[in-house]
């Protein structure tokens, strides 16, 4: 039987006390347009016919399709091992490990974590996770704002543009000065960027590899940012930072990621978590939670959440964020992935999802009318410009099983001709071969 809370007489009685006829009077206060069409809702269905219902909806989804979409997020396989680890019950309904007494295991898993990211990205300090990649590079914006008191921020336009839409949203209401410099046909432009800071400038944002998936060096970019008194921030791809120059060694001051590839299934857009690294001088502007290892009384080594100060259930409105929560299970799943892949396994991930990409950028530009963006290295990811318009070929192929990419069009005007183009270690060649066989009889 469906859980009914209040019973006619019940909400009668109800009513009355409060001094209105109905239900519908306590919403007369909110205009006409917005409020719902009825509240004569129908007679509630078994759950037989709710299951069924709900498997027709599923049934919608299309599935089976071989994608080549990244764009931020990627299809890596994920071992088998890392749902039978994390989903045990200690850490599947851990909560706030407020009393470190009662919460070792998680404390003990979330600064394993800390000290795994850190090292993949060559940075001093990490916080266990916030929401997801875009709101750590909010974060990482607003820790440079209160480090150097300055409310200018040069941004790349090469920067994920999900990102950027998601830092106007978050300082919509704050009196921040942004400046977008343009990319140069995919690539970033280092010089304009270094240009654009100056002794007004809070941080520079940068993405790593770019959107349109393209490598670029930001040390002599990141000392030019110091010498202004400005903070360099870095939002990087996790899975590559294995054979790439990482952010701590071109000098990043804060780098934070999507932790999507390490470990989580792409689940229509989440649950993911959003990576935070910083250097030791950085640290006390770090949000969030922050696990450390200490010693007790009996030498013993404890774990324990330090630097809370910055959190609102201690500091209120003076808290450094607003952010006192982590991804925890989500963050498990990175450490558990990174630590079954070890670093050999990771470099390997990495380096067949590059070797796949490349070989897919030959074999379609190999096609008549086909050519790279630009003559910029690539990691996993390319973009290439078609001699039609993109989404008319994301379109058609992806209706005949096969989805070509991202067209980039629907982010950045002038380019609807352009298809960014991912490759993981689960895209295989003969998929490879397929999509340009595709293209060229749809191009011929």
């Amino acid at each position: 039987m469906p859980f009914v809370p209040h019973t006619p007489e019940e909400i009668r009685e109800m009513l009355a006390v409060i001094g209105v006829a109905s239900v519908e009077d306590l919403f007369a206060e909110i205009a006409p347009e917005m409020r719902p069409k009825s509240f004569d809702l129908p007679s509630g269905e078994s759950e037989m016919e709710v299951l069924a219902h709900l498997e027709r909806l599923a049934g919608k989804n299309v599935s089976g399709q071989v994608s080549f979409l990244g764009a931020g997020f990627y299809d890596h396989h994920v071992p088998a091992a890392v749902d039978a680890l994390t989903s045990r019950g200690e850490f599947y309904t851990a909560y706030t490990p407020y009393q470190p007494e009662a919460s070792q295991g998680t404390l003990q898993a979330i600064f394993e974590y800390q000290t795994a990211v850190s090292r993949l990205l060559g940075m001093a300090c990490a916080n266990a996770s916030v929401y997801d990649g875009g709101t750590a590079l909010f974060e990482a914006a607003m820790m440079a704002v209160r480090q150097t008191k300055r409310r200018k921020l040069v941004v790349c336009e090469g920067l994920n543009p999900i990102y950027r839409v998601m830092l106007g949203s978050y300082t919509a209401n704050l009196d921040l000065e942004f400046v977008t410099v343009p990319h140069r046909q995919g690539r970033s432009d280092l010089a304009g960027l270094a240009q654009a800071v100056d002794d007004q400038t809070a941080a520079v944002l940068v993405q790593s590899p770019n959107f349109f998936g393209c490598l670029a060096d930001y040390t002599a970019l990141f000392q030019a940012a110091r010498a202004k008194g400005a903070v360099s921030v870095v939002s990087a791809y996790p899975v590559l930072q294995s054979v790439l120059k990482t952010p701590g060694q071109m000098g990043a001051d804060v780098a934070v990621a999507e932790g999507q590839s390490l470990g989580l299934p792409l689940s229509f857009g989440g649950p993911y978590l959003g990576i935070m690294t910083c250097t030791k001088e950085m640290i006390r502007q770090m949000p969030g939670r922050i696990v450390g290892r200490t010693k007790d009384l009996d030498g013993r080594t404890g774990y324990v959440l330090t630097l809370q100060a910055r959190e609102q259930h201690i500091r209120r409105q003076k808290a450094t964020s607003n952010i006192c929560s982590n991804q925890a299970l989500c963050a498990l799943r990175a450490l558990v992935h990174l630590c079954l892949l070890g670093e050999e396994g990771l470099k390997r991930t990495a380096l067949l999802s590059v070797e796949r990409a490349h070989y897919a950028a030959e074999r379609l530009t190999a096609l008549p009318g086909v050519e790279l963006m630009n003559d910029a290295p690539f990691g996993n990811e390319f973009a290439v410009r078609l001699p039609v318009n993109a989404f008319e070929v994301v379109d058609a192929l992806t209706a005949r099983g096969y989805v070509p990419g991202f067209p980039l069009g629907r982010y950045y005007k002038g380019l609807e001709n352009c298809l960014l183009v991912a490759c993981t270690e689960k895209t295989g060649k003969e998929q490879i071969g397929i999509l340009a066989e595709m293209l060229g009889g749809m191009l011929a």
